[in-house]
C-alpha cells in the first residue's frame, strides 16, 4: 500500500508490505525505531516473543524531551506483549498503543504530521 506524506519534508512512511516498510522511500526489511524528530534506527529484535524491557527502555531516548506516545507495531497482525515489558514507560507516564505493524505506520503518519513527540517501534518479521 502507497502511503503519502502531506509535508515531504518530515520522517513518514511512504509505503508498506509483508516484510518491510519504507521509510521517505528507504525500504528496511527488518526492525526499525522511527522518531517523529526525523530519526529512523534498527530495533535490533526480529520476533515479539524476543523482545524485553530493554527494548523498551532504549526507546525512551536521552538526547530530548520524552516521546508521549510509543506505537508498538507487533507484526503482521495484533499481538500484544506482557505488561511487565512496559513498565519503563508506564513508569515515565509515556502511552503506549500497541496495534499491527501496518496500522501503527498510519497512526505515525497522522502523529508526526501533528508534530507529536511519537515513536514507532515497527516489528518486521523476517519470515512474513
Amino acid at each position: 500500500m502507497k502511503l503519502h506524506a502531506d509535508k515531504p519534508d518530515q520522517l513518514s512512511v511512504t509505503a508498506h508490505g509483508k516484510g518491510w516498510v519504507a521509510v521517505n522511500g528507504e525500504r528496511y526489511s527488518t526492525s526499525v525505531v522511527l522518531l517523529a524528530s526525523g530519526t529512523v534506527r534498527p530495533w535490533g529484535v526480529e520476533r515479539l516473543e524476543e523482545l524485553t524491557s530493554v527494548h523498551f527502555s532504549d526507546l525512551i531516548g536521552d538526547d530530548g524531551p520524552p516521546p508521549e506516545l510509543v506505537l508498538l507495531g507487533s507484526g503482521n497482525k495484533l499481538r500484544f506483549v506482557a505488561p511487565a515489558l512496559l513498565r519503563p514507560l508506564i513508569e515515565r507516564r509515556i502511552g503506549v498503543e500497541t496495534m499491527d505493524t501496518p496500522a501503527a505506520c498510519r497512526t505515525f503518519n497522522i502523529l508526526a504530521g501533528e508534530g507529536r513527540r511519537v515513536v514507532a517501534a515497527l516489528l518486521i518479521e523476517a519470515d512474513a
